[in-house]
């Protein structure tokens, strides 16, 4: 199926992003944040383990939940699986931390629809000074594959804007 990620080659891909985004963070003096609905703590996880992750990496939210999102994370009341959400997210975990990197996302899992959505839509985002970048994505595969292919795709985003900024 396209877009999909061997699970045997996706935790060495993680892991290479991770490690890029963290020489760079550190290099810039950028702190990181998340917030995650989808992923369930897998894009932190994976920063977490990065090199001198205490210096640059200042946490996340899983908000799994609508109603942790609304309440945590500032997001209007309304559908989670939007644009809207996944930069509302990002911003509400930037202050939230005081992060001056966040990024996050929401979707559908699946193995079947939510809010109108097949399974596999995700939407991204990555803010900093109050700037959003949002992507929309549709990936293939089983709940497992989805979140996996989310994940690497939430580490491309933070890196391409680390490596956008300054």
């Amino acid at each position: 199926m396209a877009g999909m990620v061997d699970r045997d080659e996706a935790p060495d891909e993680a892991a290479g992003l991770a490690e890029r985004i963290a020489e760079l963070a550190t290099a810039r003096e950028v702190t990181v944040a998340v917030a995650e609905s989808l992923t369930s703590g897998q894009v932190a996880s994976r920063l977490g383990a990065a090199p001198d992750a205490s210096s640059w990496f200042v946490g996340g939210v899983v908000a799994y939940a609508a109603h942790v999102k609304f309440k945590v994370l500032d997001v209007d009341p309304g559908p989670v699986v939007t644009a809207r959400c996944a930069a509302q997210m990002a911003a509400g975990v930037g202050r939230l931390t005081g992060a001056d990197l966040a990024v996050a996302l929401t979707g559908v899992g699946g193995p079947g629809p939510d809010e109108g959505h097949p399974a596999g839509t995700t939407f991204l985002a990555a803010c900093r000074d109050g700037d959003c970048h949002i992507i929309e994505e549709r990936f293939d595969g089983d709940p497992a594959e989805v979140v996996e292919q989310a994940t690497i795709t939430a580490l491309k985003l933070l890196l391409q804007t680390l490596e956008q900024g300054e």
